[in-house]
């Protein structure tokens, strides 16, 4: 890889060389995307019928089933199918309701706003989607998001959602995580400046042209997407990102969010695609003889993945709202779902999450945890993030006193 004008780096060289080690198999490939497309444009025609019907689009189940050991295999095979889950009740809703009191009043002592606009432009990450930059709150330490990602429930939860995955014995251990900090969002009522065009994170090009990702995708790339697991752990260890702020640098087996306050389908909130195979669509689709050879269907190191109309029609038209979430309600995607936010928010409340995903214990995210426990006691943002370091002197914000037993555990201390 090079590095090109105004720092960009120039991956077009590591693009050409991996097409041409395709090149022996365009046959196959070609034949594998014709069926790949036949597979997706089935499951959107479902998911339309299903949303246009009122049935559900995505698996939910409630935290008191989890806990309970009644998850049915049903919902199981579903949310693998979907690479999706609504999982109910995770918080009370008062205790996620005073978190967003909380928070508000955590963002406003400490000025945030202001401070925010200064600094804008460090973060870059979502720059190349058509609906522009989300207006996500950069901060990662307030009580209500470090007591939310420490408690409990939430790690029973994450501990379930992870025995999902097959292959994991000495890969990841389901049952510790490591935490992964990120930042909330608190959208007002009539908004129309966060919406983000459908997108993947955790890699771009490196989908593609990193070794570690080859092997993930080893059976897409072989024509036999068929076979192609997406909760399979082997491998993902193995992945090297592309270094950028904003883009995660550990191994997370779902992004995640948990719910501050009610939102519904016309509350600006998430849009998804829950087909979890919809990444052999579009790791297929860049291979294809019409697509430049420099190029993966334009995306671009350093950004996220974007799921365009242009190069794939087929798979946009299922994206779906997910339903209406309550406070303390948790919404999962794997890593690999094609995701958005609505562009308006069209509802009366505000519409507020913290993100929480799930980044289980293994070697890679051990190993992010020394600088994150050094940004968290300095109240700076976490390594993975834009350096924006607000919260440094920023009143009430968590401090090592604030870790429970298992909070020390899940930050390396």
């Amino acid at each position: 890889m090079q590095v090109g004008t105004n720092d960009r780096i120039d991956v077009s060289a590591n693009i050409s060389a991996f097409k041409r080690q395709m090149a022996p198999r365009r046959g196959e490939l070609k034949r594998a995307f014709a069926d790949v497309r036949d597979h997706i444009r089935h499951e959107v025609d479902r998911l339309r019928t299903d949303a246009a019907s009122g049935h559900p689009t995505v698996q939910e189940l409630s935290y008191a089933d989890i806990a309970a050991g009644r998850v049915s295999d049903k919902t199981r095979e579903a949310i693998r199918r979907t690479g999706v889950a609504v999982v109910r009740g995770v918080f009370p809703a008062n205790v996620a309701t005073g978190w967003f009191d909380e928070l508000g009043r955590y963002l406003d002592e400490n000025a945030y706003e202001a401070k925010e606009l200064e600094k804008r432009s460090l973060d870059k990450y979502f720059s190349a989607l058509k609906a522009g930059k989300p207006q996500i709150f950069n901060v990662y330490w307030s009580k209500p998001q470090v007591y939310a990602r420490q408690d409990p429930r939430l790690a029973e939860t994450r501990a379930f959602l992870d025995r999902l995955w097959t292959n994991y014995e000495g890969v990841f251990n389901p049952d510790l995580q490591c935490t992964y900090a990120d930042r909330a969002r608190r959208r007002q009522p009539g908004d129309t400046t966060l919406g983000l065009s459908p997108h993947m994170d955790a890699g771009t090009v490196e989908r593609w042209i990193d070794p570690g990702y080859q092997r993930v995708y080893e059976r897409v790339f072989a024509g036999d997407w068929r076979h192609y697991d997406a909760f399979d752990a082997r491998h993902r260890l193995e992945t090297r990102e592309i270094p950028s702020p904003a883009v995660a640098s550990v191994f997370r087996t779902y992004q995640g969010w948990t719910a501050l306050t009610r939102q519904g389908p016309s509350d600006g909130t998430l849009r998804l695609i829950p087909i979890s195979q919809g990444i052999c669509y579009v790791l297929l689709r860049a291979l294809q003889e019409d697509v430049p050879e420099t190029e993966l269907c334009g995306a671009m190191p350093g950004r996220a993945l974007s799921v365009t109309t242009e190069w794939h029609p087929d798979l946009t038209g299922g994206l779906v709202s997910i339903p209406e979430a309550m406070p303390g309600d948790t919404v999962w995607w794997h890593t690999d779902v094609c995701h958005a936010v609505a562009d308006e928010h069209a509802g009366k409340e505000y519409a507020s999450v913290i993100y929480i995903g799930s980044a289980p214990d293994c070697i890679k995210n051990r190993a992010y945890l020394p600088a994150q426990k050094a940004a968290f006691l300095a109240g700076n943002s976490p390594p993975d993030f834009a350096a924006m370091n607000f919260e440094a002197d920023f009143k009430g914000r968590a401090t090592e006193a604030d870790l429970t037993e298992l909070g020390r555990r899940q930050m390396g201390f």
